[in-house]
């Protein structure tokens, strides 16, 4: 048992948890804490007049991620004081709850069953969860893109980044992520209410996700070669397109996932009846079917694998030499 005092071990291990097990529902999750922690932050600094509404903005994410830090680190030292295989074993668990590649397979996998069942009313509802824009008209073809879509961009996010900072820091380091993450779904929105109250969270998020989201393509490369998808369509891609998306992180991924499954992403679509034109991502004109989404969770869940490895490797190495 005394492996699973080594930091990476724990790492892997909290990996092979979420893939077990995900999220339960109905257990307690610290991203629902994260949000509630930005939502009072918000009530409490934003009224206040003498600070400008950037500056409420950047104390409500030094409350939110450092509280969120402090209190996983305090939970995790008091649990070690009890038994330090306690500590350990807490340490799997709350880096499993940053990770969320079974959720992630879990949703996409719902709106492929529904439409292999014929039951493209259901297959609408599963994708409007986790998509924003409007699905109550969507055909096969609409429905088959967003929630592939929502795969490629929730893979660095939900499972990549997470494990990049586990790697580094900890369980600590995973939960200051989740915390900055979640405070860019909560105020990272360039709308008037949030341009200068979320103005740091953006920041923040566009800074924690500028490597994990690099390094995501040769693991998603990887991926794709021993799946036999399409690696050099998907370089091609990244290189081409990766650029052209809004997020100065979010196009790495996902080009690399329409590259390898020779589709394009982005292209119109409509928010709250809003009809919108996004660029499209991807080198190949292709139209997305249910193949196209099985794939996708596949070189989701292959791509976080081989992140986790090349990390692991990498820290052997550090190991090896430092020692």
């Amino acid at each position: 048992m005394i492996v699973l005092f080594w930091p990476w071990v724990q790492v892997a291990a909290a990996f092979l948890l979420d893939l077990l097990i995900g999220d339960p529902r109905g257990w307690p999750h610290p991203v629902r804490w994260m949000g509630a922690a930005a939502k009072k932050a918000e009530e409490i600094l934003r009224p206040v007049r003498s600070i400008s509404l950037r500056a409420a903005g950047v104390l409500a994410v030094l409350f939110v991620v450092g509280g969120s830090a402090g209190a996983a680190y305090g939970l995790l030292w008091l649990v070690s004081l009890i038994h330090p295989l306690l500590g350990a074993a807490a340490a799997v668990i709350v880096l499993a709850s940053t990770i969320a590649a079974r959720d992630l397979a879990a949703h996409a996998g719902a709106v492929l069953k529904a439409l292999e069942s014929g039951d493209i009313g259901e297959a609408r509802e599963k994708v409007g969860m986790i998509v924003g824009r409007d699905t109550r008209e969507m055909d096969e073809a609409g429905i088959v893109q967003a929630a592939t879509e929502s795969v490629a961009e929730n893979t660095v996010d939900g499972v990549t980044a997470p494990l990049f900072y586990a790697l580094l820091f900890g369980p600590v380091g995973a939960v200051a992520y989740k915390a900055i993450n979640t405070l860019d779904s909560s105020f990272g929105y360039t709308n008037e209410r949030y341009l200068e109250f979320g103005w740091a969270s953006a920041k923040l998020d566009d800074l924690a996700n500028y490597l994990p989201a690099r390094l995501t393509v040769p693991a998603l490369a990887l991926a794709a070669f021993f799946l036999r998808l399409r690696v050099r369509d998907l370089f091609v891609s990244v290189r081409k397109t990766a650029a052209l998306h809004a997020s100065p992180n979010a196009g790495y991924p996902e080009a690399a996932f329409a590259g390898a499954l020779a589709v394009r992403f982005g292209g119109s679509r409509s928010y709250g009846g809003v009809r919108c034109d996004l660029p499209e991502l991807g080198n190949n004109g292709g139209t997305a079917d249910r193949r196209t989404l099985r794939d996708s969770i596949r070189l989701m869940l292959a791509g976080s694998a081989f992140f986790l490895l090349a990390g692991l490797a990498l820290h052997a190495l550090a190991i090896f030499f430092a020692g």
